[in-house]
């Protein structure tokens, strides 16, 4: 009953925050994903939602095994017949997992088999002395907020069966670490289909013969507000001195602040489809990522903002955090910056330069590709590891 009322107030937020026509398609998304055909093979990757994280965690993560030679299915926690599972697969993977009767009696049939179980994060929402830092938590509703009580996963963490960790950055590496946990880092990844979709947005890019320049920050969530409140200024000192930039602004943010002085400059969107959102990437000529830099779950999030704007060769300038600063070479395939001189400067100088747009987006195109697909994908290691309990 607890559950299925903490489920209740994330339907209400979900459709709250997205409106009534593509958050309702979400929920109806999400109760398609319970009914999914699964079959038998070597990973199953047990998901706790259907969102973005779920895409890049669960879907692009199996396609990248699935190349590697594994057989791979997905489903979600809310699956009915999630116990009986345990049969079909060598190795599990619990991602954004709640801690259900259901999922409870799935890692109990696991273990009896002795099969392994990796748990799986791209947050630190598995640890709730770190909810304080989570911006996004201050504006959800009491139900939402029992999610989070024990961690999303903490309890299958805790396990002292569950010694595998996979994740997204050296940051949560090292705090998943400090669990006593062997540790993969398994950088997030574009999926075959989003490289389609990338390379027709990317040939039909039009040549623009104004002198605008569009500045894009594509938000995700509520979440953040903080995190674009960090380059307000510098925003402001760019836009009052360049009267031919816009700011391109895609997802719920609120700028109701300094900015509102050039409102008829500001283009505020919803969420959009994967297709439309690379067609959205392409239609900037700079794509920010502001963070609060010192901020732990600032400091967890990957560089897919960077990598997905790359793909369709728009340059980024994203903030000085470690999973960025070790994504990007300063200067070369994008731009990180700490503080708002460093911001002001680097932007300023993508839009005072067209060849050096042109010149850093090729670049972070051509590492988008090399690195950040599932079809170059390189990570020995966990192939070898995941193959080794497969043969068991």
């Amino acid at each position: 009953m607890k559950l299925l009322l903490i489920k209740a107030g994330k339907i209400f937020k979900t459709i709250q925050r997205e409106g009534i026509f593509r958050g309702g398609k979400r929920v109806i998304l999400a109760i398609f994903a319970m009914f999914r055909f699964v079959g038998s093979g070597d990973v199953l990757f047990i998901a706790g939602g259907v969102g973005d994280s779920a895409r890049y965690r669960d879907h692009h993560v199996a396609e990248e095994l699935e190349i590697q030679g594994l057989k791979c299915s997905i489903t979600v926690q809310d699956n009915p017949f999630l116990p009986n599972y345990a049969d079909k697969f060598k190795v599990f993977v619990f991602h954004r997992v709640l801690f259900s009767p259901s999922v409870k009696k799935l890692i109990e049939k696991i273990k009896e088999q002795k099969k392994e179980i990796i748990f799986e994060t791209d947050d630190l929402v598995y640890d709730p002395k770190f909810l304080e830092y989570m911006d996004g938590f201050k504006t959800m509703n009491y139900l939402e907020k029992k999610l989070y009580e024990n961690g999303v996963g903490g309890e299958i963490l805790a396990d002292p069966y569950v010694k595998v960790c996979s994740t997204t950055t050296t940051y949560l590496a090292d705090k998943l670490r400090q669990q006593n946990k062997k540790v993969f880092i398994v950088p997030n990844k574009l999926s075959r289909r989003d490289v389609e979709v990338a390379d027709i947005v990317t040939n039909n890019k039009q040549q623009t013969t104004d002198n605008k320049i569009n500045l894009g920050y594509f938000s995700g969530t509520l979440s953040h507000n903080k995190d674009f409140a960090t380059i307000t200024e510098a925003l402001v000192q760019i836009m009052e001195k360049n009267e031919n930039v816009e700011l391109f602004l895609v997802g719920p943010l609120d700028i109701e602040n300094e900015l509102n002085k050039f409102a008829s400059r500001i283009k505020q969107l919803p969420y959009v489809t994967r297709e439309k959102h690379f067609g959205n990437l392409a239609s900037v000529d700079i794509n920010l990522v502001p963070l609060e830099i010192g901020n732990p779950f600032c400091e967890s999030k990957s560089e897919l903002k960077f990598f997905e704007a790359g793909i369709v060769g728009v340059p980024t300038v994203a903030a000085a955090t470690a999973p960025f600063v070790e994504a990007i070479a300063d200067g070369v395939d994008g731009f990180v910056a700490n503080g708002t001189e460093q911001w002001i400067e680097k932007i300023e100088n993508l839009i005072l330069d067209e060849n050096l747009r042109i010149e850093i987006g090729e670049k972070a195109r051509e590492k988008a590709l090399s690195r950040y697909t599932t079809t170059n994908a390189t990570n020995k290691n966990y192939y070898d590891y995941l193959k080794s309990k497969i043969k068991r």
